[in-house]
């Protein structure tokens, strides 16, 4: 909690000056506020006492602290609205740049809306609630000072001041503790919905080919239901309280009346006391809730800080962690030395947002995807792995790209163990294109040059004809320029793999992995993406994951997977002659 204190503190730092006039403007404003209120009140008092002239002085005094409120106010506000957007980018952007570091198992343990949550909607909500703060603290400090004024006129009233403001902040905390409570069960309800809204949002083609239209409805209803009752429950059980508290501020306003005639009947307290008294009987309610609103706004603040910074928080988040070392001309060539690696599943991924005490995510291991696994594959060669499903292709993929780290044994590149190697070195030197890569909702030229900023289009043509892509792009109306969708869904299939493809080669990576590239493709762009291939062959060390087998003929060595074993290796010619096995996965693929 102090840690993520101390990091929400660091970012309001960077515009302190900014603050600090933002605060001083408030205070000022809410100053004259106060002070207006115990003018009103001296003005009506000299009116009961026909003191006009006196009266008259005091109304032109708060007709000027009035215009001085509101200038202080509009002056305040500029900063606000100016300086929050700021901070709230700054903290976003962060988060941002944290989420890359996390795991790729951090991700797949952990739902979208979790992480759109923390990054975009809890920086906005805590600045929010630090002007709420501000804005509370001194509507507080005025109410508060109302509220001695008129305790000052008489003492009895004043004692019944004191007990009924002491019972109703019993019973604010009360409900500021309940509140804080079920909104940890709203939050994480919330989350859930969330990323199912946003996975309906992406997966429109796939609902709607496969006629799941009704089923994710019935889902969404269940689960925006769950939301409804979560926000009725948390709702009522603060209407109940709310409304108890507010009965007896009310009645309490009418007890303070009519002890008000009684003194007066006895000729303790003037006309004036009991109009000021009239006048400003709601100004209790203004304290309590001002309280409240505050106790409210810390606890705001806290959840949310606790759930953006918690990002950082490793024992529920864990981030990827690279070595020191660099290498220079990468080679390509890749080696398993006993490599052993399991899935794990996550057992509790839970944190108690409203105490100090954090709860670890407890992993359970998996039996092994493979143990004592070995091979090497020679720098610009390529390699292809097949097998049956689950037999832990794509996981040896994932491995080389250090998207997943092994339990035991080593993963080396050109005679270094992974683990000692910078991010830079790994990320530069190899890429992975899977069956279904992400291109961004930009231009093909900017889904390129987001991999080289200063790739000049000469390079961009070159990349795009080595992709098999140039002839495609080059019938398109806007040629480079052309805006490919969200996920690429203006382009096919095949010409989605090619631009990552171009990407790819761009980007100047030694090794690039294809797993499952063509598995979804029809036969002609099947032959483009073959074609491409075969344009990269002896210029990069390629790794083939592939189930269609007639997609890796002319690679220069296949690795046959059974049960996380390489049980048979050697060129498709060779392993067609000698297992049985092969032969009978590629007959049966080419009935």
């Amino acid at each position: 909690m102090k840690e993520n204190k101390k990091k929400l503190t660091f970012y309001l730092s960077r515009h302190k000056v900014a603050i600090f006039f933002y605060i001083f403007l408030v205070a000022i404003g809410c100053g004259c506020n106060a002070l207006m209120t115990i003018l009103y009140a001296e003005s009506l008092s000299h009116l009961t006492m026909f003191a006009f002239e006196i009266a008259l002085r005091l109304l032109l005094v708060i007709g000027v602290l009035t215009v001085l409120r509101r200038v202080c106010w509009w002056i305040s506000n500029y900063i606000y609205y100016k300086y929050s957007n700021v901070i709230w980018s700054e903290i976003s952007l962060d988060l941002t740049k944290r989420s890359f570091e996390l795991s790729s198992a951090t991700f797949s343990e952990n739902n979208t809306g979790s992480f759109m949550m923390r990054i975009m909607n809890d920086p906005e909500h805590v600045l929010n609630r630090l002007s709420g703060l501000v804005d509370n603290i001194t509507g507080l400090l005025t109410s508060l000072v109302v509220i001695i004024y008129v305790i000052t006129l008489n003492w009895l009233i004043g004692l019944l001041y004191v007990c009924v403001i002491l019972g109703l902040s019993v019973l604010e905390y009360f409900r500021q503790e309940i509140r804080k409570k079920n909104r940890r069960k709203n939050r994480k309800i919330n989350d859930k919905t969330y990323s199912l809204v946003t996975e309906i949002i992406k997966s429109e083609k796939d609902i709607k080919a496969l006629n799941l239209e009704e089923k994710l409805f019935d889902t969404s209803t269940d689960s925006l239901n769950e939301l409804k009752n979560s926000n009725y429950e948390f709702n009522m059980k603060d209407c109940h309280l709310w409304s108890i508290r507010n009965t007896v501020i009310e009645v309490f306003g009418v007890l303070i009346l009519i002890l008000g005639i009684h003194l007066m009947e006895r000729n303790i307290i003037t006309i004036a006391t009991y109009i000021l008294l009239f006048s400003y009987r709601n100004d209790l309610y203004h304290l309590v809730w001002g309280a409240g609103s505050l106790l409210q706004e810390f606890a705001d603040i806290s959840v949310s800080c606790n759930r953006m910074f918690s990002l950082y928080d490793e024992t529920l988040y864990p981030a990827d962690r690279f070595g020191k070392q660099i290498l220079k001309n990468t080679k390509g060539k890749i080696e398993f030395k006993k490599v052993e690696y399991a899935y794990t599943e996550v057992k509790d991924n839970n944190q108690d947002e409203y105490t100090k005490k954090i709860k670890p995510v407890e992993h359970i291991k998996k039996e092994p995807v493979f143990k004592d696994l070995s091979f090497v594959i020679e720098p610009n060669t390529t390699v292809a792995f097949v097998g049956k499903s689950g037999s832990g292709k794509s996981t040896i993929l994932s491995l080389i790209a250090k998207l997943m780290e092994a339990d035991a044994g080593k993963v080396i590149l050109d005679n270094k163990d992974i683990k000692t190697l910078t991010k830079e070195t790994l990320r530069d030197n190899i890429s992975l294109i899977n069956q279904f890569p992400y291109i961004f909702d930009m231009t093909i030229k900017e889904n390129l040059l987001l991999v080289k900023k200063d790739a000049t289009d000469d390079e961009i043509w070159e990349v795009l004809k080595r992709a098999c892509f140039d002839e495609d792009v080059r019938s398109m109306p806007n040629g480079l320029d052309t805006k490919v969708g969200e996920t690429g869904i203006k382009l096919s299939g095949g010409q989605r793999q090619r631009l990552a493809i171009a990407r790819a080669l761009l980007k100047q990576s030694k090794i690039i992995l294809f797993d499952e590239s063509t598995s979804s493709l029809d036969n002609f762009a099947q032959s483009h993406i073959q074609k491409s291939i075969e344009n990269m062959k002896g210029q990069h060390t390629i790794v083939i994951v592939a189930h269609r087998l007639s997609t890796i003929k002319n690679v220069d060595k296949i690795y046959f997977l059974h049960e996380g074993k390489i049980v048979d290796s050697g060129t498709f010619n060779e392993l067609f002659e000698n297992n049985q096995q092969f032969q009978d996965m590629f007959l049966i693929e080419n009935i």
